[in-house]
């Protein structure tokens, strides 16, 4: 228990040191309807509220058995997502964002056990849809990369 106590008391001070190096941003233009520093902002603060209840729960948390075991295949699986991860942060300007999404997704899928055709589908669906969410509804630019001669 101290020791989950200690840990979101540490992550708890991270928040609060990126929380203050957020809150000062300006952008020089808004591209965006709540500007560029609210989204960061929304996540440090959830996670904020999420320690807070850590740091003065009555009681630890207790372990399953029905909860996966951290072993070698589980702690492949984790890797191999922080790998994909950083592949879609790599490729997001030059593929676009429905590419890299399609590109990182569909491994994504199959890696937790996703059947062929309808990991392909349902990724390939999920990638336009949230595209034409963030960037026709929402007027939250997104780039399309090697796609960029479907617009207009």
């Amino acid at each position: 228990m101290l020791f989950q106590r200690i840990f979101a008391a540490a992550m708890l001070l991270a928040c609060i040191g990126l929380a203050l190096m957020a809150w000062p941003y300006q952008a020089a233009f808004s591209y965006e309807p709540v500007g560029p520093r609210a989204f960061p902002l929304l996540l440090i603060g959830l996670m904020g509220l999420a320690l807070i209840y850590m740091l003065i729960r009555p009681q630890p948390t207790k372990h399953t058995e029905d909860e996966p075991a951290l072993d070698r295949p589980t702690l492949v699986k984790i890797g191999i997502c922080v790998a994909l991860l950083l592949v879609f942060a790599g490729t997001f300007e030059s593929l676009g964002f429905i590419l890299s999404s399609m590109l990182i997704g569909i491994p994504m899928a199959r890696l937790y056990g996703g059947r062929w055709l309808p990991s392909v589908v349902i990724i390939t669906l999920m990638s336009i849809g949230l595209y034409l969410l963030f960037d026709k509804t929402m007027d939250v630019p997104l780039p399309l990369g090697l796609l960029d001669v479907l617009e207009n």
